[in-house]
């Protein structure tokens, strides 16, 4: 359980693994993860899957965009590419179109597609990290500590290898409460806030945040109470980090370096248990 600092000047130009350089990689685009007949929802519940060709039992990361909840698309970052990784990128419907009940639906049905599809790419639905950037780890907070939202689809989401939100919110999300006409200096905690949902017992937690005099609304301050209120219940594998120079919209470049690291760390030691 750690809470630490980070200064990132060169991490990112360390070499890959050189397996992971030589490896062919192809990408498929649009799949549908989602059977319902709403028109939007067969818009927007599309996800795109990159893969290593000839790998087998690879880690698998499920990549949710950031935009308020409101905007943004599904994308997959450079720094998640040739790194012997299998990355699935998600789409989800939006407010104020979508109820937030729809949206976190989307989030674990496109975590639920990957469990249940993801070795015909080469992954393991037993090396599944859930990642996303803003408004994209606030959604995989909320499914990954409230385990109805994956249950519906048959995932215990215990089952997950790590949750790894890049400066998620962890009150209730701004434009939430945008809706309830509450001002987003207002914090508020109910059932759409992921610290309603604090066990013991989730999987392990990498939190990270940007610099805390340049992130959005105390989002680091957020993220702080959400770490120590995990320690306090006694999870065993919660770790914070503050990305120090890089506001909100930075932070992903030096935060997909510790992700890696992450993966690594927690696949070698399902490999290697003591």
């Amino acid at each position: 359980m750690r809470m630490i600092k980070y200064t990132i000047l060169a991490l990112m130009l360390l070499p890959m693994n050189s397996q992971a350089q030589h490896q062919q990689y192809q990408q498929v685009n649009d799949i549908p993860y989602t059977s319902s007949d709403d028109a939007y929802a067969q818009e927007r519940c599309k996800l795109d899957v990159y893969y290593p060709t000839n790998q087998k039992d690879a880690p698998v990361v499920v990549w949710f965009h950031g935009g308020g909840i409101e905007g943004g698309n599904k994308h997959i970052d450079e720094q998640l590419k040739n790194s012997g990784l299998v990355v699935v990128a998600a789409n989800y419907r939006l407010l104020p179109k979508a109820h937030i009940d729809d949206i976190l639906d989307d989030a674990a049905a496109a975590v639920a597609w990957t469990y249940k599809n993801i070795e015909k790419y080469g992954g393991s639905h037993r090396k599944i990290f859930v990642a996303g950037h803003s408004a994209g780890g606030y959604l995989l907070n909320m499914i990954g500590l409230d385990k109805k939202w994956l249950a519906k689809y048959g995932v215990d989401a215990d089952s997950l290898a790590a949750l790894v939100p890049f400066s998620g919110q962890c009150i209730t999300h701004y434009n939430i409460r945008k809706q309830q006409n509450i001002p987003p200096l207002q914090a508020t905690i109910d059932q759409y806030a992921p610290l309603t949902y604090i066990r013991p017992d989730a999987p392990p937690i990498i939190i990270i945040s940007g610099d805390r005099e340049l992130e959005l609304f105390g989002r680091y301050e957020e993220q702080a109470y959400f770490w120590r209120m995990l320690k306090l219940v006694g999870h065993k594998d919660v770790t914070l980090y503050e990305m120090q120079g890089y506001d909100h919209g930075a932070m992903p470049q030096p935060a997909y370096y510790i992700l890696k690291q992450h993966i690594k760390r927690l696949t070698e030691n399902k490999a290697n248990p003591k």
